[in-house]
């Protein structure tokens, strides 16, 4: 069962969060403060991003994050399927393939003009899930400078 993440899954939500950054499924790790802050913007508003707990009988084994852009490119909104992690003992069971029918029924009601997504080369695994749900590659070199702040005086 895939369920909108609500603030009594505040520990499950850290918990999960923190066990995905440690996993080889992202470059590095992130500060601790920033699964919280995370989970605060989530409870805070649903007009930026939106949390997701996957669930197999009643048990938090996974969580799903989005979040919502304007791309001129693509003439509208946009949504992020930033984050998707399952534990590992849960894998391969159609939760994946569930959180996406989720994101595309929410994107398809609401009028989103396309649906993107990241992935590390090496998980081999997820781009097969995402190639099988009809996802292509963009031929972009993404690019980041983290923490923009203004020119010194």
């Amino acid at each position: 069962m895939i369920r909108r993440i609500e603030e009594g899954d505040r520990e499950v939500f850290l918990a999960l969060s923190e066990q995905f950054y440690a996993s080889s499924a992202v470059l590095h790790p992130i500060p601790a403060a920033y699964h919280a802050r995370t989970f605060e913007e989530l409870m805070r508003s649903r007009e930026y991003a939106d949390g997701y707990i996957l669930e197999v009988d009643g048990r938090a084994v996974g969580f799903g994050l989005v979040a919502k852009t304007w791309s001129r490119e693509a003439g509208g909104m946009v949504l992020w399927l930033e984050e998707l992690y399952i534990l590992p003992a849960y894998r391969s069971r159609g939760l994946g393939s569930e959180f996406f029918a989720v994101c595309e029924k929410f994107a398809a009601d609401n009028g989103y003009a396309r649906i993107r997504l990241e992935v590390e080369e090496e998980n081999v695994r997820a781009r097969a899930l995402y190639e099988r749900l009809g996802y292509a590659p963009l031929p972009y070199l993404q690019m980041v400078k983290e923490k923009a702040s203004s020119p010194k005086q």
